[in-house]
């Protein structure tokens, strides 16, 4: 099947729209899950556990993921997350309708749906992240991620901004009613399209089937490890996960108790965050290359990580909101700098893998930092402020010194005419390691 000619073909508008209108309903499950847990429980160690435990299946399973979307087709994993994602959350939402007094078995059945759903994401990110390249022209992936991203965080911005709202107005079991019908409306999106992708070989039978795969592992690994200034990325990226890891899990309690506000506030620092993400990924679609990318990018890291520490010294709800902005308009920015920089320097039949082991590797620290969080937070009496400071300080001395190293600006200065040295000399690395 050759690649589409132009951005917005029929297979491209109807993934884009339809995993616009599933993020919507994530972000009412998760405002739903967030605060029904705290006024459940009133216990961030309870909320850290949890979001723990939601993030774990991509640190073990990221390479599996990725291997399994560059061997099957990724069509088929999307498909089949969506629509299982999506009766998960309906049950979830059944058992809130009719056991409304049932806390803890509601609090189980959440803890199970959350986890069942991070596994199936485990699959479903890695095949997405690999098959965008491909429903696009060459040149235009750039634009693709930016308009994709910048279309979801719309609907994230929306979600956020009035979910505070719905939770205090609906409650928890519509919200997450919406979400599971959102799912089966992003299947039926994805049931409607084709992705272009070439598929190698089946093997015979089972055992070289498991053969081939571990090999396909080990040639992901091997790839992402010895390609120069890769490896940095993937290490700040664990950084920047594991530090603002306490900023997500600890804002419902940030909210509530330092800044002395309602939960609609929560809404809007989230809907301030979309806003800035917005205008973060829309300046994603300028063609920034070279060493303008590298220096743009170092810069954005390093005021990415201030802005975080800055947050802990915020006491009004104002201020809170102009950091969030600034904030949302960074990290978008570097996201989608991010994303279509590995996206160009990967060869196809590997990228699943890729994905799938930077999700790995980058996360594999998270689960971590969000269970030491919640039991930080109360060992501290849940201060809040010093959290925010100390983890805005630790991130940006860090990232100075990864910055530092020539490897990894050289990367972010990647160029389209340099993939055959830098593969080439990725290969002669990793045969070394061997």
């Amino acid at each position: 099947m050759p690649r589409p000619a132009k951005l917005f073909n029929r297979d491209f508008l109807l993934l884009w729209q339809g995993q616009s209108i599933s993020r919507l309903g994530i972000q009412a499950f998760a405002i739903a899950m967030l605060f029904w847990i705290k006024h459940a429980t009133d216990s961030a160690t309870m909320m850290g556990v949890l979001m723990m435990l939601s993030n774990l299946p991509a640190v073990i399973l990221g390479p599996i993921g990725g291997t399994v979307a560059d061997r099957y087709s990724r069509r088929a994993i999307i498909l089949a997350s969506e629509t299982l994602n999506g009766l998960a959350v309906l049950s979830l939402a059944a058992l809130m309708f009719s056991a409304p007094d049932a806390t803890d078995i509601i609090l189980i059945w959440l803890f199970i749906v959350s986890l069942y759903g991070a596994v199936v994401s485990s699959f479903f990110n890695p095949a997405m992240s690999a098959a965008i390249p491909d429903l696009v022209p060459a040149d235009r992936v750039n634009a693709a991620n930016s308009l994709s991203q910048s279309t979801a965080q719309i609907a994230v911005f929306i979600g956020q901004g009035i979910g505070g709202m719905l939770f205090r107005l609906l409650g928890a079991p519509i919200l997450f009613l919406i979400n599971g019908l959102t799912y089966l409306y992003s299947a039926l999106c994805v049931w409607l399209i084709r992705i272009p992708q070439t598929l190698p070989p089946r093997a015979g039978d089972w055992r070289a089937q498991v053969a081939l795969f571990k090999n396909d592992l080990r040639v992901g690994l091997r790839y992402v490890w010895s390609t120069r200034g890769l490896r940095e990325l993937v290490i700040l990226s664990a950084l920047l996960n594991f530090f603002t890891a306490p900023i997500i899990v600890l804002l419902p309690f940030y909210i509530e108790d330092t800044l002395k506000v309602s939960v609609d506030w929560y809404g809007a620092m989230l809907a301030m965050y979309g806003i800035g993400s917005v205008i973060g990924y829309g300046l994603g679609a300028l063609k920034l290359a070279g060493r303008a990318r590298s220096r743009v990018m170092i810069t954005l890291i390093l005021v990415e990580a201030l802005g975080y520490g800055l947050l802990g010294w915020a006491r009004d709800p104002i201020s809170a909101l102009a950091l969030a902005l600034v904030g949302g308009g960074v990290g978008g920015l570097v996201g989608i700098l991010i994303t279509t920089l590995l996206q160009i320097t990967t060869p196809g039949e590997i990228r699943g893998r890729v994905f799938g082991f930077l999700a790995t590797i980058a996360g594999s620290i998270t689960p971590i930092a969000m269970g030491l969080t919640g039991i930080v937070a109360d060992a501290l009496d849940q201060n809040i402020p010093l959290i925010y400071a100390s983890c805005g300080a630790i991130l940006f001395a860090l990232s100075l010194l990864i910055a530092m190293r020539r490897e990894f600006r050289m990367f972010l200065a990647f160029e389209n005419q340099d993939a055959p040295a830098l593969r080439e000399a990725s290969a002669i690395e990793s045969q070394n390691r061997q």
